[in-house]
């Protein structure tokens, strides 16, 4: 996969941050003139060794009104992009695509009281960036983060997310928003145990967020892996949430990158 010069800038890493063997967290500088909605990805680029470029769409987890960008990444066993990438150290280059691009945005709902936001693994990414916009916060009643990750040592930015409330800018807000951590392979304070899925089936997830997922009330951005974003709108097709699509809004969207 190619991008012309015109399509990319090069960017400087300024930091590089290994969470665990396999999942690593990236922060680069910005070009003056990138813009991008929260929620949106945007396709990276690393050279190899032998002057060829791969190419990866990556969700973006900084702010929109950030001077810096953060992605965070997984390593895939044997993948082409992602060994090269977590091979990268501070001061090297990475390509950034001038065109973000995606459908998890906000501008997907016309409507909603409470904003649910369902992500695994590295799908946490775009929720992170609608959070530090101030967006979500003026829309919606109750916003309700939920993060699975197999074990708790996978769940990133945590020191983010517990001190949104203290940002100055969202001070006034931070009542509307409920963090739900849950590890599906061992049992840790404060976290659920499950899948989301099976957290949706038995009501858990509902009973922790002390919030009812209707279509009525409810909006929903999902992220993660396929299998999960599939079964997941599945369930919530059975309580007559669909897809929010340009032509018949919903109350439902997810990320089709992958």
């Amino acid at each position: 996969m190619t991008a012309s010069a015109e399509k990319f800038t090069r960017q400087t890493l300024l930091d590089v941050q290994s969470l665990t063997p396999s999942l690593f967290t990236l922060r680069t500088t910005r070009d003056a003139g990138f813009r991008f909605t929260a929620g949106q990805f945007v396709r990276l680029g690393v050279t190899k060794a032998d002057g060829s470029t791969v190419w990866r769409a990556y969700s973006i987890v900084s702010s929109p009104f950030d001077e810096h960008l953060d992605f965070f990444s997984i390593v895939v066993p044997g993948g082409e992009f992602t060994s090269e990438l977590s091979r990268l150290k501070v001061g090297d280059t990475l390509l950034v695509e001038r065109q973000a691009t995606g459908f998890l945005t906000l501008n997907r709902f016309v409507d909603g009281r409470d904003l649910w936001l369902l992500g695994t693994g590295t799908g946490i990414a775009p929720f992170l960036s609608i959070l530090q916009d101030f967006e979500a916060w003026e829309k919606f009643e109750r916003i309700i983060l939920v993060y699975s990750a197999r074990e708790a040592k996978e769940l990133a930015y945590q020191s983010l997310i517990n001190t949104l409330g203290e940002r100055e800018y969202l001070a006034d807000y931070a009542h509307k928003l409920t963090y739900i951590p849950i590890v599906t392979r061992e049992l840790h304070p404060g976290a659920l145990n499950g899948r989301i899925t099976a957290l949706i089936e038995n009501g858990e997830l509902e009973r922790a967020a002390c919030v009812e997922l209707t279509a009525q009330d409810s909006r929903v951005l999902i992220c993660g892996n396929p299998q999960m974003v599939d079964d997941t709108r599945q369930l919530l097709k059975q309580r007559d949430m669909q897809l929010s699509l340009s032509r018949r809004p919903g109350q439902v969207a997810v990320e089709n990158y992958w």
